[in-house]
């Protein structure tokens, strides 16, 4: 059995670490059936970014 996916778009800020990058929304981990396309995000140079679809904040831990 596998694990279920967690549900996108429910937070409005996630916290990403390098293993994450490169960085979409939704994230891999998240079940995509009820969630706006796939956008990647640039948050390498300055350590957060957020989705222009749900304007979920993503910030990167080190």
């Amino acid at each position: 059995m596998t694990a279920a996916a967690q549900p996108a778009n429910t937070e409005t800020r996630y916290e990403v670490t390098r293993a994450d990058l490169p960085l979409s929304c939704p994230m891999p981990s998240m079940a995509l059936w009820n969630s706006h396309p796939k956008v990647y995000l640039p948050i390498e140079a300055t350590g957060q970014a957020q989705c222009p679809y749900c304007s979920a904040l993503y910030v990167l831990k080190d």
